[in-house]
């Protein structure tokens, strides 16, 4: 049922890349909500990190909700192997190819959930055609390509027009970059439930040590859910 309570979803891509499974395990059974993909290909975006095999390897761990977000150009013919794969929510980017409505058929004509994403650079307007297809708007709030880079305020405000453009639809909105306690509150006020965090969940943790990620977890739980209550 859908529901816009508060989502926590870290990016694996900020994990052990020797320990997936466990790391997996480790945050899910540290209050993970979403266990976040983050697919890159050396042409879209400057780095290259995991493709339908390896998605496909994380997907017995995973026992809650599995996003992958293809940051890949072309978009299309990768969609059904990533489906296939597991995905629970496929994620295209607007900027992917001249076609995203067929982009956004595509994914779901495979079943799994279907959302877009926006650069920073890329007005919200853009989706407006688009979002009686999708179930999720991804908001990239830095540049996409690498982990730890600092939040882009001017995120805020894209959300809150996109949360207009919503109105009465059942549609999520996850913010991508930057996410910590600091910069949270601002975007749950402005209109975003679900929060993908690498390196301020996984930071300081190991699967030997993973209540570090509990407390990281709950620490951007708390400060999104302080701001949910004073909206």
């Amino acid at each position: 049922m859908f529901d816009r309570s508060i989502k926590i979803a870290p990016s694996i891509l900020s994990a052990d890349f020797a320990n997936f499974g466990q790391e997996i395990q480790a945050i899910e059974a540290q209050g993970a909500d979403w266990v976040h993909v983050d697919v890159m290909d050396g042409h879209f975006v400057p780095n290259l990190t995991f493709g339908p095999p390896a998605v496909k390897a994380f997907r017995p761990h995973v026992k809650t909700f599995m996003d992958v977000h293809l940051m890949i150009a072309p978009v299309d013919p990768y969609i059904e192997a990533y489906a296939e794969a597991g995905a629970d929510m496929i994620v295209a980017h607007w900027e992917a190819g001249p076609h995203p409505h067929r982009t956004l058929q595509a994914i779901k004509a495979t079943g799994t959930k279907c959302g877009i994403s926006l650069n920073p650079g890329t007005p919200a307007n853009v989706i407006s055609e688009l979002l009686d297809l999708v179930d999720m708007v991804l908001v990239m709030s830095v540049n996409p390509g690498f982990g730890g880079q600092k939040f882009i305020p001017s995120s805020v405000q894209k959300v809150a027009q996109i949360r207009e453009m919503i109105g009465d639809r059942e549609i999520h909105i996850q913010v991508d970059g930057g996410v910590d306690p600091t910069t949270v509150g601002p975007l749950v006020a402005a209109g975003a439930d679900c929060f993908v965090a690498g390196s301020a969940v996984f930071k300081g943790g190991s699967v030997d040590n993973p209540e570090v990620y509990g407390q990281n977890i709950r620490a951007i739980r708390e400060a999104a859910e302080a701001a949910q209550k004073t909206t």
